[in-house]
């Protein structure tokens, strides 16, 4: 698989634009009306015409029902569904069976025990995305929230694990974590924004080559 980057949280028609151009393996939309970066399904939808056949369409759900999936791939048809919520394994393969799309799933990570849920959830997502647990003052957010976890925890990890890394990503550091941590792909939302939900096209513009770069050292 290619190192993919992904830039979650995309919500203007301008920023998401500055994503493709700046040549964005993956596009995330966030269903989830706490966030500043949550979108319509109207809004979705024509995000998701702008990003067709330029790069992969995710759809960010957390805990959803039935009902919240089928509006969402209905309005936005997504490429593959990232769920951030607290879902089993099991809920996980049962979504991926109803729509017959790939799936992403985040866990949150803040010590190495937490790293023993990986085994369960790879077998059944195409995506493993590694997040910091969200902080005590995120008000409820489960991602997003700008803070990184100790990437030293992942030391020793079967590189086999299509594992995704997000949590305190920014242009600054993001060549330094994918040294580190050696991820197949990663994932940034807050650490290319000016304020809450507000994404800076010069931002996401080096936070991609930055990346970029890093990943062609590997190689």
């Amino acid at each position: 698989m290619n190192n993919l980057i992904k830039i979650c949280g995309l919500s203007t028609p301008e920023t998401l634009a500055a994503a493709l151009d700046a040549g964005a393996d993956m596009v995330g939309f966030v269903r989830f009306p706490k966030s500043p970066r949550h979108v319509t399904l109207d809004l979705g939808h024509r995000l998701s015409l702008q990003a067709k056949g330029r790069a992969m369409r995710v759809v960010l759900l957390v805990d959803p029902g039935d009902e919240d999936i089928a509006q969402a791939v209905e309005a936005i048809n997504p490429d593959l569904i990232q769920l951030h919520g607290h879902e089993s394994p099991e809920r996980v393969a049962e979504i991926r069976s109803m729509i017959r799309r790939p799936v992403m799933k985040a866990l949150g990570i803040a010590r190495k025990s937490d790293l023993k849920a990986l085994a369960p959830y790879a077998k059944q997502a195409e995506h493993i995305l590694l997040d910091a647990k969200p902080p005590r003052t995120a008000k409820a957010l489960p991602g997003g929230n700008g803070v990184s976890f100790d990437w030293r925890l992942l030391n020793g990890l079967d590189p086999a694990l299509p594992i995704m890394l997000s949590g305190g990503l920014t242009p600054d550091n993001v060549a330094e974590a994918i040294r580190l941590t050696k991820p197949k792909a990663v994932d940034v939302s807050s650490g290319v924004e000016s304020g809450p939900g507000l994404k800076d096209p010069a931002r996401i513009e080096a936070f991609i080559k930055a990346a970029r770069t890093a990943f062609a050292a590997q190689h």
